[in-house]
């Protein structure tokens, strides 16, 4: 969430970097939480001065009684009895103020940096690179992509090879569970612990400590990251015990720094984690969504950094050249899109999202995004490091990344890979799968 320093020091950078987000009624909720903001600090001031006026009354009755005084020590008693009643009052109207700021707050998404474009869909996104090659990359390219890769046979899409070699049962999946939760046979499964043991290998590589964490959490982590109450009907709800399916393993990993103070010569933290992930995706319906495309459950590597504001663009960095990299080991077509303001995510400051080319279906499919949250997620997770020279503690930055998402890897690994013998492996695969052609 949105520092109040920030807000309160920089309101109409806050203004505008929301409205470049295309959040409604931005400044109207900005000085709505100043109005608060206001209140609260009102509050806190009269209850100091009312809780100093007591203590000094106090210590005056006994001074009375000492003296004998004590019609003047009753009046003085009746005054620390109005004094303490009006500050239960204060008290209270400043807890409602912190509730209300809080709830404001929470409402509020992050604010984009300076290089995120301008625009209101995923259309205004700018395409920053591709391995393509008669691709023309840049500002010219928003909205109007037409780079995409020649396929000069016919090629059959991903749901229909997975049922000729026998890798993946969706029906079965509509038979156990429902729509959304595909079940995966033979090499089907195989190439599935192939791709995980490969991308968990790669973030051994490049220096990220892999967590292995719960894949069900408290409403407290759910708020730590953003995803409550902002996303909260897109994730499934166990109401029994008030728990949530993580949506990413974003979710459980950045949370083991919620209300941690790190040094700063610890940092940056690398972590990685391969999880299950469960959306809900309410309202998803038509082609974009058969077979891999989007699904209730599925796998995923995650990578996640807590870094310092002064390497954090250093650490989103390496971060998109660590997922680059994958997709080039894959062999598979890609391009990288900086998105615009209004396609960011809620809690996002900038994000890219890496694409894959899907040539049975001719389009492109998001397989990652990279996003670095600043301060965002760092405020909720009251998320620290402490200065090596003045040991003054500050928020950290928070960034993370999908390295990689399975299910449209999968797809475009069948659908790029089909030949008339068979499914070809990618070599970076073929160690892990124990086979070059799946057949």
């Amino acid at each position: 969430m949105l520092t109040l320093r920030l807000i309160t020091e920089e309101t109409e950078r806050v203004i505008a970097g929301l409205e470049k987000k295309h959040f409604t009624g931005a400044r109207k909720a900005i000085e709505e939480v100043i109005a608060v903001d206001k209140a609260r600090r009102q509050a806190q001031t009269e209850l100091d001065q009312n809780l100093s006026a007591a203590k000094k009354l106090a210590a005056e009755i006994g001074m009375l009684m000492k003296q004998g005084k004590r019609e003047e020590a009753e009046e003085a008693k009746v005054k620390v009895a109005a004094l303490k009643e009006t500050s239960k009052e204060l008290e209270n109207k400043k807890e409602t103020a912190e509730q209300e700021l809080t709830r404001l707050l929470c409402q509020i998404p992050n604010i984009p940096y300076d290089e995120v474009p301008e625009g209101t869909c995923a259309d205004c996104n700018w395409v920053v690179k591709s391995n393509l090659k008669k691709c023309i990359v840049g500002q010219d390219t928003v909205g109007n992509w037409d780079a995409n890769p020649v396929v000069e046979t016919a090629k059959l899409p991903h749901w229909e090879l997975a049922k000729k070699y026998n890798l993946i049962d969706f029906d079965l999946g509509v038979k156990i569970t429902g729509a959304g939760f595909p079940v995966y046979r033979g090499k089907g499964a195989r190439l599935q612990r192939a791709l995980i043991d490969f991308f968990l290998d790669e973030a051994q590589k490049a220096g990220y400590e892999e967590i292995m964490p719960p894949t069900v959490v408290n409403a407290a982590s759910g708020y730590g990251t953003g995803q409550l109450p902002d996303k909260e009907g897109q994730m499934y709800h166990c109401e029994v015990d008030d728990l949530y399916l993580i949506p990413t393993a974003e979710v459980p990993v950045t949370n083991i720094y919620r209300d941690v103070i790190l040094d700063e010569k610890d940092l940056p933290v690398k972590n990685c984690a391969y999880t299950q992930c469960f959306r809900r995706e309410a309202g998803s319906y038509g082609k974009d969504v058969r077979g891999l495309n989007r699904l209730h459950e599925f796998s995923k590597i995650e990578i996640v950094r807590i870094d310092t504001p002064e390497h954090s663009a250093e650490s989103h960095k390496e971060m998109l050249q660590h997922v680059e990299g994958l997709l080039q080991k894959l062999e598979l077509p890609y391009r990288i899109l900086r998105l615009c303001g209004g396609d960011q995510s809620f809690t996002s400051a900038i994000c890219y999202d890496f694409e894959v080319y899907s040539e049975a279906q001719q389009r492109w499919l998001e397989v990652s995004s990279v996003s670095n949250f600043d301060t965002y997620q760092a405020n909720r997770l009251k998320c620290r490091f402490r200065r090596t020279d003045t040991g003054k503690t500050e928020l950290c930055h928070t960034l993370n990344g999908s390295a990689l998402a399975l299910p449209r890897i999968v797809a475009a690994i069948l659908e790029n890979n089909q030949t008339p013998e068979g499914i070809r492996v990618p070599k970076v695969l073929v160690p892990y799968m124990g086979c070059e052609m799946i057949s």
